[in-house]
């Protein structure tokens, strides 16, 4: 027993400079711009891979601006604010950035006007989130179950052209390409060379991406426009079934 208790004392002693030397856990500052939010995540469905990245949080004058964009493979699918300044430049202007994102396929896009401080928080975070994407594990993956199943991600996508309608404007057409039952994507076909056409279009086809259907509200001003393309939307849903 009198050899246990120096032994004991010894023990605790050792334990203690572990406990007084613990490494803080207080790693708050305060810095322009942060890095991702998040650790890129990927989920699969169907066989085809999703990665999920939060772009960095950059501060403006306005606000924070910080974006999440779902990669499907090396395609940007989606775009979504995680933050964004609480102003109506910016709310009319988020729309036009994430649709011409979609298009682009990166951050090499236009400022909106009225809207330049958002726009370029927008592509910065942008940006940040396609250079944290880890590259596509699918590349070499991808070659060996191509060859076994060539079709498999063809017969995925469904691309559909809506009826063409014809308005006072001129006429709407749509195309809609389908991953499976979602709306992956719309382009026009054709439409009224008018400037509100031009305007309304972008938030048109973001409000479609978002809804996921039909069932969207009519741009200000481009009334006759988006009633069109609802009509044209609806029938290429239609046909897809």
């Amino acid at each position: 027993m009198k050899r246990a208790i120096p032994v004991l004392v010894l023990t605790v002693a050792g334990l203690i400079p572990v406990w007084r030397y613990a490494p803080s856990t207080d790693t708050s500052s305060t810095t322009e711009v942060s890095e991702p939010a998040s650790t890129p995540s990927t989920s699969s469905s169907g066989g085809t891979s999703n990665q999920v990245v939060a772009g960095s949080t950059i501060k403006t004058e306005k606000g924070p601006v910080q974006v999440e964009v779902t990669f499907d493979g090396d395609k940007i699918s989606s775009v979504r604010m995680l933050q964004q300044p609480n102003h109506p430049q910016t709310k009319a202007a988020v729309p036009k950035l994430i649709a011409e994102t979609l298009t682009a396929q990166s951050a090499d896009i236009d400022a909106v006007s009225g809207a330049t401080i958002t726009s370029e928080g927008y592509v910065e975070s942008l940006q940040a989130a396609i250079d944290a994407k880890p590259a596509s594990s699918s590349s070499s993956s991808s070659s060996s179950s191509s060859s076994s199943s060539p079709s498999a991600s063809a017969a995925a996508s469904q691309v559909v052209a809506g009826s063409a309608v014809g308005t006072e404007k001129g006429t709407v057409q749509v195309e809609v390409t389908f991953e499976g039952d979602k709306i992956d994507a719309v382009r026009m076909l054709q439409q009224p060379n008018h400037p509100q056409t031009k305007a309304a279009v972008p938030k048109l086809i973001a409000e479609t991406l978002e809804a996921q259907s039909s069932d969207i509200d009519a741009v200000s001003g481009a009334t006759i426009t988006s009633d069109g393309y609802v009509e044209s939307l609806q029938a290429a849903i239609d046909v897809k079934g």
